[in-house]
C-alpha cells in the first residue's frame, strides 16, 4: 500500500482544522477552544510516540495528553513538523520495509506489535477521528467547519479531475 497521498491528505486536513480552530472566539467559546486544543495535543503526542517507535528512539512522552494545554500556535508547529516527518519517512522507507513489524510498549504498559505500514495507516486514521471530534466543537462555537474529506482534497489538489 502506498501511503504518500493519504499522508499528504492528512497534512492538508490537519492544516484546515488548525486554521478553523484559530477562528474560534476564545473569550466566548472557551470550552470548545480548549477541547479542540486537547484533541490536537493528543493527536500530536500520539504521533510523536509512534515516530519514536518507527525510528527506534526513546519514548518522548509517558502519556497521550497533558493537564496543561499548549498554545494553539505551538500545537500547529508540532503537528506541521510531524506531518512533514511522516511524509519524509514514508518517502524514504524502502518498499520492503513497510511490512516490517515493530514491537513497542504503549504508555499504559501493554505490549504492541504493528508493521510500519500499519503505524502510518493508524496515524492517518487517528487524525481523521479527532478532526471529527474537533468539528463538533467548531459547530458549537459557531466557527466555520472546513470540508476536509478525501474527495475534497483530491479535487482541490487536482482540479482537472472535475473535468473528467
Amino acid at each position: 500500500m502506498h501511503l504518500h497521498t493519504p499522508l499528504k491528505y492528512k497534512a492538508w486536513a490537519d492544516r484546515r482544522t488548525l486554521d478553523a480552530v484559530a477562528q474560534i472566539d476564545r473569550e466566548i467559546h472557551v470550552a470548545q477552544f480548549d477541547f479542540a486544543r486537547q484533541q490536537l495535543n493528543h493527536m500530536v503526542r500520539v504521533e510523536e510516540l509512534f515516530r519514536a517507535r518507527l525510528s527506534d528512539g526513546a519514548e518522548p512522552h509517558d502519556s497521550t495528553n497533558t493537564p496543561e494545554l499548549p498554545l494553539l500556535e505551538a500545537l500547529a508547529a508540532r503537528l506541521s513538523a510531524s506531518n512533514q516527518w511522516l511524509q519524509d519517512y514514508a518517502q524514504a522507507l524502502h518498499p520492503d520495509h513497510f511490512q516490517q513489524r515493530i514491537h513497542f510498549t504503549f504508555v499504559d504498559g501493554k505490549k504492541g506489535t504493528m508493521s510500519r505500514e500499519e503505524v502510518l495507516y493508524h496515524l492517518i486514521n487517528h487524525g481523521t477521528y479527532h478532526r471529527g471530534a474537533i468539528g463538533h466543537a467548531l459547530d458549537l462555537a459557531k466557527a466555520p467547519r472546513p470540508a476536509d474529506t478525501f474527495t475534497v482534497f483530491i479535487h482541490a489538489t487536482e482540479p482537472d479531475r472535475r473535468e473528467a
